[in-house]
């Protein structure tokens, strides 16, 4: 007795250990990754700046400064609540619930990244708790509880989206406590537990729309367990997610109202190949950042020719192998040695989110399943899955010391592979999950390294710029063309450079004969503008890369 309650005491003695390190790990270096432009575009929402009127705040053909451009991003007593309400409703693809806590956030204070970003550590910390009661209320084992939070406080995957100013940290507590309170209701089967279920469901449609995956698994698996017979519980599921979905009809109006639609960008085609290769890479990063010891952009959301990690001269890339292996194994012991009911949540919760996706990409067309942000709620399945094994690898009564022991040098070194990714990851300015952006910090050191630096760039294409800012010097300024302007110095000693233009402006400043643009990043869709001094100088880029 006195052994079992010492090895259980070290236990959780060693978690709270790990959770202080992922809680360090979220404040860690918090302002220091490249403020790309999906949270550039979550400053703008919350300051109250629409799509229809952002781009005629600043003049073109003018020069601008940072502090200009970063005017948009703080909150002004010019714009109030009610113009946040209206950017975002102008955005409706994106539930509203994270815009308004951090305008409230914001207010309190300040504007700052560190501001900023804090709520979504705010989020990230909430999980914690959030897993614990999930997995006590699932497997009804308090060391599969604990395990589980170990899991997710140092899960480089939930870091990178804890110190991201965007609702995705939001999303996955939601989906944690939804999923709490769908068990919970089915085990009480009273009007007040599935009063709860409904206010989760509403709260995770206004967090993000995807969340309709979410609660379409929950469907699944109340069908399971009730064999699909109209039982009370079933009953009262359809009602509270029904009244859930009702709460959002009025978003669902504003929605179509604007002609909102998820990102373009979606879906675009990519190979299978590629598709496969992202769906492995990011389920390894829930455990182990590859990243973090192959610094290098793995994926390209625009062109789809991704890195490949998995090339013979990179014998990296084949650590993803039996982290794939070791996660299909946890799945299929829990499965095996759980109750039926157990088994159908993690796959249901697998299928409906994540591979409904994997289905869609692959009959249809697109890259949704390839960003691993859509699909947390499977990877928290797959989290739960990896934590059940080692509680059950880790009791006491399991025979063999030799066998114990193996699992625990197995979870302390699982753990301690996402410690090193965290702690690479939080100490970078860049990394693969920002994408489009992942190279403006190398194009910010190019222009900070030159004389008077001027950059242009298109002025429906601003927020690439204000992305960019974040990492230049404060004397950099900017020059905003609209796609017929022509451009026109007055300043010859500056240093000229174009970034990311629309393929229009690109163009018509490539056939301007007063001028030669110079690519000098491979990748960074950057050009130098230099004017034209002699005839043999008039040299040509004949290619412009995907629009970004």
């Amino acid at each position: 007795m006195k052994t079992s309650q010492l090895y259980w005491n070290r236990l959780r003695l060693f978690v709270v250990l790990v959770l202080i390190i992922g809680t360090f790990f979220r404040f860690y270096h918090l302002d220091h990754k490249i403020y790309w432009v999906d949270e550039v575009n979550t400053s703008l929402r919350v300051a109250g700046y629409q799509k229809s009127n952002f781009y005629e705040q600043l003049p073109t053909g003018e020069t601008l400064t940072i502090a200009q451009l970063h005017q948009f991003q703080s909150l002004s007593p010019e714009r109030g609540w009610g113009d946040t309400i209206k950017a975002l409703a102008e955005n409706a693809e994106h539930g509203p619930i994270y815009y308004l806590f951090t305008r409230l956030w914001m207010q309190i204070f300040g504007s700052s990244i560190t501001v900023t970003r804090s709520v979504a550590v705010l989020f990230g910390l909430l999980a914690f708790p959030a897993i614990y009661y999930l997995s006590l209320e699932l497997f009804s084992a308090p060391l599969v509880a604990w395990i589980a939070m170990s899991l997710v406080a140092v899960s480089p995957l939930h870091l990178l989206y804890a110190q991201e100013a965007r609702q995705y940290s939001l999303w996955t507590l939601i989906t944690l406590v939804s999923s709490l309170a769908l068990l919970r209701s089915l085990r009480l089967n009273t009007r007040g537990s599935w009063a709860i279920y409904a206010g989760t469901v509403v709260l995770g449609f206004y967090s993000h729309l995807i969340s309709a995956l979410v609660f379409f698994g929950h469907g699944l698996y109340v069908g399971f367990q009730e064999q699909w017979k109209w039982t009370k519980s079933f009953k009262s599921y359809l009602i509270a997610s029904g009244l859930g979905f009702a709460a959002l009809l009025p978003w669902i109006v504003v929605y179509f109202k604007h002609n909102s639609r998820l990102g373009g960008w979606l879906e675009k085609d990519t190979p299978l190949q590629a598709l496969v290769q992202r769906w492995i890479v990011n389920l390894t990063s829930v455990f182990f950042d590859l990243h973090s010891i192959y610094p290098q952009r793995f994926f390209d959301v625009e062109s789809g020719q991704d890195f490949p990690p998995f090339a013979w001269e990179n014998f990296w890339g084949y650590a993803v192998i039996p982290m794939i292996l070791f996660v299909g194994y946890a799945l299929w012991v829990t499965l095996r040695k759980t109750p039926k009911s157990v088994g159908w949540f993690l796959l249901t919760s697998i299928a409906a989110n994540g591979l409904f996706l994997m289905l869609y990409d692959v009959i249809s067309g697109g890259q949704r399943s390839g960003i691993a942000r859509y699909l947390f709620p499977s990877y928290l399945a797959l989290q739960l899955a990896v934590a059940y094994l080692f509680a059950d690898r880790l009791r006491l009564d399991r025979g063999r010391n030799l066998q114990r022991r193996f699992w625990q040098v197995a979870y302390v070194a699982l753990l301690g592979v996402g410690i090193v990714s965290c702690a690479v990851s939080a100490s970078a300015e860049t990394w693969w999950n920002k994408y489009s952006c992942y190279y403006d910090v190398e194009v910010a050191q190019l222009v900070n390294q030159a004389k008077n630096p001027l950059v242009i760039g298109s002025n429906d294409r601003l927020s690439r710029l204000m992305a960019l800012s974040y990492k230049l010097n404060p004397e950099v300024r900017f020059l905003l063309l609209t796609d017929s302007d022509r451009l026109e110095m007055t300043e010859p000693s500056s240093s000229l450079f174009l970034f990311r233009p629309s393929l229009e402006l690109y163009q018509n400043l490539e056939s301007d004969p007063r001028y030669t643009l110079t690519p000098i990043h491979p990748f960074g869709h950057i050009w130098t503008v230099e004017p034209v001094r002699t005839p043999g100088d008039e040299s040509r880029l004949n290619s412009y890369p995907i629009r970004g």
